[in-house]
């Protein structure tokens, strides 16, 4: 009985961390809806592009800690799994309307390498190969949106989720004009930032945020 009473103690508790929610998202819709996005006289980035890459950061940081969370064994595959459909529902579903349909239509598609990425880790599939898949993916015909986003994915997921170094040395030369495969590549290089200050990150069963 006391070894059954011991085993039962020893059972990790759940984790009850909010990742993301629906309020968070319509909290930063209605901030973007009152950003000026004209750059100011000398200014060459807007507020509304400052506040979307803030946006940026704070989705894949958040949906980042799912997978470290995985990482840490504080959730089986098939919780971290659930945990991602549930954030990618609220970030990849609908389009405001007005001025930042065409805004937010784009940061979504800028966002399918994070949740694609994340996926690839969680699955185990992935290639290693850095610079082969870089030179693949910029080969690749811009109208060939799920090859290149396979690609990207295999470099999100297996490099930089996976602890490998990418991508700031291979969009440089691209930010005046970057393709859709540097637009996601640009996503990897901010899920590489993120993956470094989540290194300690981790959740004490029964804590709530």
């Amino acid at each position: 009985m006391a070894k059954k009473a011991s085993a039962k103690q020893a059972e990790p508790m759940k984790l009850f961390y909010i990742f993301y929610n629906q309020e968070r998202w319509d909290n930063w819709i209605k901030t973007l809806e009152e950003a000026n996005f004209e750059p100011a006289e000398g200014e060459e980035v807007s507020e509304g592009e400052q506040m979307l890459f803030s946006f940026t950061e704070d989705i894949t940081l958040s949906v980042l800690k799912i997978v470290r969370l995985y990482q840490n064994g504080r959730f089986t595959k098939e919780e971290a799994t659930e945990k991602l459909d549930d954030v990618e529902l609220i970030v990849m579903t609908g389009l405001p309307e007005g001025e930042l349909e065409d805004i937010i239509g784009s940061f979504q598609l800028s966002l399918l390498v994070l949740f694609t990425a994340c996926r690839k880790y969680l699955e185990g599939e992935f290639d290693k190969d850095i610079k082969t898949l870089v030179k693949k993916g910029k080969s690749i015909d811009e109208e060939n949106l799920e090859e290149a986003l396979e690609v990207a994915a295999n470099i999100g997921g297996a490099a930089v989720v996976d602890g490998a170094t990418c991508c700031a040395k291979y969009i440089k030369d691209n930010v005046e004009n970057p393709s859709l495969f540097d637009e996601w590549l640009i996503e990897v290089e901010t899920m590489s930032n993120a993956m470094k200050s989540l290194a300690k990150f981790d959740e004490e069963p029964g804590e709530a945020s």
